[in-house]
């Protein structure tokens, strides 16, 4: 059977947005709910397309239904082509108000709360009615959303190597990480400190079990030192901030918290060289994916920004 025959005039986006559904519910009569059709409409439909294809699309199971092979493959793809449609709609209304558009960006909290901003608010500055949604996680969950186009692009560290046949990633600037104290507490006013010195202060760490835990537990142990007992264990960047402008509180930080959006006016890098290999950090996108024209925006208003810092390949 031709192409044209199978799929140019016989499967209907209608038919794979009722599979998309049911996959979504496990349930055909809530799928028929969701989308405010018939129980018999939504059945007919998945008939339909298993039909057209051959190949079975659903299967029950004790707990209602799901994709079989096929189904998933279907909709791997289907995915695809739902985005680059809800693209081509989100291009033309730009083309139609180049001040308006819309930006999925997935990032960890302290890039989103230092770089990803610092960009947003030059955007903001010249296309006001642009529209900012702002994903922070860890980086499996995060890449995992940029593979299901759930988000245009992600702005992270590099830290090992990606699967260079479905994303790339565009290095923008080093991020090196520095032991960060307020500007109260005591030890910003030496100009020479060991790490040695510190274990017994308070810290703030993130979880020990985490990527970022694991990796300042190892700037300890390269020193030959006891991993400092914790007084805080957090992520949060606000949180963390607040601790440090108290005076009392020592952490390891990025860079980036000193530098974006404009220089912090109460933390302070202490001189420290810490013993830590830091990819840099840059944008990874899908390959063969044309993002919109706001999210192209942004990249480019990124690379304006860092190119002043340099780029590390």
């Amino acid at each position: 059977m031709r192409w044209n025959d199978r799929i140019g005039r016989r499967i209907k986006l209608s038919d794979l947005h009722i599979l998309l559904a049911v996959a979504q519910s496990g349930s055909m009569a809530k799928a028929a709910n969701e989308l405010a059709v018939s129980h018999p409409a939504v059945s007919r439909s998945i008939s339909e397309l298993e039909h057209t294809l051959g190949v079975r699309l659903l299967e029950r199971n004790p707990h209602g239904i799901d994709l079989t092979e096929f189904g998933r493959a279907m909709l791997s793809r289907s995915h695809a082509a739902f985005d680059e449609l809800r693209q081509g709609v989100k291009d033309i209304e730009f083309l139609a108000d180049p001040t308006a558009g819309e930006v999925r960006i997935g990032s960890t909290a302290p890039l989103a709360a230092s770089f990803v901003s610092t960009i947003v608010d030059r955007l903001h500055r010249r296309y006001r009615r642009m529209v900012f949604h702002v994903v922070n996680d860890n980086t499996e969950t995060l890449q995992r959303e940029l593979e299901e186009r759930n988000l245009d692009l992600l702005v992270m560290r590099r830290i090992g190597a990606f699967d260079d046949g479905r994303v790339s990633f565009e290095v923008l600037y080093d991020n090196p990480y520095f032991v960060a104290a307020g500007a109260k507490n005591p030890w910003a006013r030496r100009r020479h400190v060991e790490l040695a010195e510190l274990i017994g202060e308070l810290w703030v760490l993130p979880p020990a079990r985490s990527r970022f835990g694991g990796l300042v537990r190892n700037v300890f142990r390269a020193k030959g030192l006891p991993c400092p007992r914790p007084a805080v264990i957090a992520h949060g960047l606000e949180m963390i901030v607040n601790l440090l402008g108290t005076g009392r509180y020592l952490t390891v930080h990025p860079e980036s918290v000193l530098t974006f959006p404009t220089k912090h006016p109460f933390i302070r890098k202490l001189p420290i060289e810490l013993p830590i290999v830091s990819g840099p950090i840059g944008i990874l996108t899908l390959k063969n994916r044309v993002l919109s024209p706001a999210a192209q925006l942004f990249i480019d208003c990124a690379r304006k920004v860092t190119k002043p810092l340099g780029r590390r390949e």
